[in-house]
């Protein structure tokens, strides 16, 4: 039933696939590559190094058998996510909200535990702590704080991501800072956690084949 399922899908998407490539001239590039910029967050190192070698034909497949190994919960997860982001953090890239800093820790780790502001000279001044994510950023005034902080629990720790805002609506990610070593352990958990893979080794050989 799978196979079938994924057979289909590739036929419904295969022809505008090869029409755009042909179309412009190009091979589709990942920073042309809509899909690869929603999903490339929640991928895993040994899925973006196979998507980036494939034709554009393998990358629909590529795309289809992506979900078609993971469980209907992880997909709606990301799409809830996604929708969310598209709303959210609209202000920043009205065209593909999806690719801001922000947005991208959104849809990789969910809600953060908690947002801490770090407001500038025209307000009191100091840090305003919230532990609710607001659900509706739509109407923020973007301008008004220059600090952003988001925290996540991974265990017994905390891991935070900074974001400094640029004009005239960017919320740009920091480095990563000195003593925040569990950003990758979170991280790996939630692609783990929330998006796995539900038969690694049979998803793997589907890959390969693509390859040929």
């Amino acid at each position: 039933m799978r196979r079938a399922t994924i057979a289909f899908l590739e036929i419904a998407l295969l022809v505008p696939a090869i029409l755009l490539p042909v179309a412009c001239g190009v091979r589709l590039a990942p920073s042309q590559d809509a899909w690869y910029i929603q999903h490339y967050i929640v991928m895993q190192n040994f899925e973006r190094d196979v998507y980036a070698k494939l034709s554009a034909e393998a990358k629909v497949q590529f795309q289809n058998r992506f979900w078609a190994f993971r469980s209907p919960a992880a997909r709606g997860e990301f799409e809830t996510r996604l929708s969310y982001a598209m709303t959210a953090f609209k202000k920043e890239n009205s065209q593909q909200p999806w690719n801001t800093d922000r947005a991208r820790i959104y849809i990789l780790n969910g809600s953060p535990a908690s947002i801490d502001y770090q407001q500038n000279d025209a307000w009191a001044g100091g840090v305003v702590s919230d532990s609710r994510f607001q659900p509706d950023r739509s109407n923020e005034d973007i301008g008004a704080r220059m600090g952003e902080v988001w925290t996540y629990t991974y265990g017994k720790f905390l891991v935070s991501y900074v974001f400094t805002f640029r004009k005239p609506a960017e919320w740009r990610l920091l480095d990563r800072m000195t003593g925040n070593q569990f950003r990758d352990e979170l991280e790996a958990r939630s692609r783990e956690k929330d998006y796995g893979v539900s038969d690694l080794e049979a998803y793997k050989a589907e890959l390969e084949k693509l390859k040929k």
